[in-house]
């Protein structure tokens, strides 16, 4: 149930709105003056408050200046007798969500303060939501060779330097790219993905640069490229090694430029990108093999971050799974499973081919195939490995 707390030094006032809000369902309490309603503040989350803003002791701005210190989500509705625009921009500047006049129209008061739900309701969506996200991005783990990646990304990523990420399929390259973005200058704009391996080599430098309608049989319409989406960002190319020798040479050209020619067009566009790619081949022996361009390699790989595979850093594996139990246990609304120390160790008895990637899917299996805590002899009868 919604809560919204009155701060007013007008008993009248109070009993008023107290009736008006609890008739429509609102759980409400009230506060005689500024420092009484501050201090229900800091014992307590309120979705809205209704603050006067002329009391004694200490005004309504005072208290909703107080409030945004203390970082409250609570948005403030604030009401006076002596209403003017003037005092009514200085509120909502202050953060106050909105301002009413005394006595305040019933109909206006009822929206309002469902506006004010509404906007408190998606504040606390979105920091959950960030906070979701940030934790599905969270690089996990402790060993040394780890540590070392996530001492690279804090150096590296409030730079403007382009990074290669190595290392084999399942290790978690994605992940350090989403950081090297989070935590740049750069966070702020689109983190643009393309999957180089997954895109046909005909239609690459289309994905990439976009093209102009009518550039080939099928473009019957023009199309905006990854380059020029991820403007002010960061684009971030996946499996890099599997370009095409002619998609490579058009990137070549637009590291260097800092400009994109669509297909089929001829203008010349600008564009604004931090470059982060990621491989599981060895670039090297490609470029022996006339396979990468080593001008390309060198533009790419001004950083380097190897992330190491997971039989590597084995002693991280215990955190892994915990982190994969927990996870599990939310997407699927069910209670968390405890794992056995045993169950820990077979786990890390097996080389992991296929990484983090297998790593969780081997949790979920025994999430689902076992009882409420995962033994030694559960990891031997539902995994092919043991």
């Amino acid at each position: 149930m919604a809560e919204i707390l009155i701060i007013d030094d007008e008993k009248s006032i109070r009993s008023t709105l107290r009736e008006i809000l609890e008739y429509e369902k609102f759980k409400v309490d009230e506060a005689a003056d500024g420092e009484e309603g501050l201090a229900k503040l800091k014992k307590k989350d309120y979705d809205v408050a209704l603050c006067d803003i002329r009391m004694p002791k200490m005004d309504g701005l005072e208290v909703l200046d107080h409030a945004l210190k203390l970082g409250k989500e609570t948005q403030f509705i604030m009401i006076s007798a002596h209403g003017t625009i003037e005092t009514a921009v200085e509120a909502t500047k202050k953060g106050a969500y909105d301002f009413l006049e005394k006595p305040p129209d019933l109909n206006r008061l009822l929206v309002t303060v469902r506006n004010a739900m509404d906007k408190s309701e998606l504040v606390t969506e979105t920091k959950r939501l960030k906070r979701r996200i940030n934790r599905a991005y969270d690089i996990v783990g402790e060993s040394e060779s780890i540590a070392d990646v996530k001492e690279t990304i804090e150096k590296v990523a409030p730079t403007e330097a382009r990074v290669l990420i190595t290392g084999p399929n399942g290790t978690g390259k994605e992940l350090v790219a989403r950081w090297l973005h989070e935590k740049s200058q750069r966070a702020g704009a689109p983190m643009v993905e393309v999957n180089c391996a997954a895109i046909p080599s005909e239609l690459i430098e289309s994905e990439l640069f976009g093209h102009e309608k009518g550039a080939f049989t099928s473009a019957v319409k023009q199309r905006i490229g990854k380059f020029e989406q991820a403007n002010g960002g960061t684009l971030f190319l996946d499996e890099i090694g599997d370009m095409s020798l002619s998609a490579q040479a058009k990137v070549l050209r637009a590291l260097q430029e800092n400009k994109i020619t669509r297909v089929g067009g001829d203008k010349e566009i600008k564009v604004d990108v931090r470059v982060v790619a990621a491989t599981n081949k060895d670039l090297r022996a490609a470029i022996s093999d006339n396979e990468f361009r080593e001008d390309l390699y060198h533009r790419l790989s001004v950083i380097l971050i190897q992330v190491p595979p997971l039989r590597d850093r084995k002693d991280d594996i215990p955190l892994l799974v915990e982190r994969f139990l927990d996870d599990l246990a939310n997407e699927y609304g069910t209670k968390k499973k405890e794992i056995s120390d045993d169950a820990i160790k077979q786990l890390q008895e097996y080389d992991w081919t296929g990484n983090i990637r297998e790593l969780r899917n081997v949790i979920e299996r025994l999430m689902i195939m076992c009882g409420d805590e995962i033994q030694a002899d559960d990891v031997k009868r539902y995994t092919d490995f043991a």
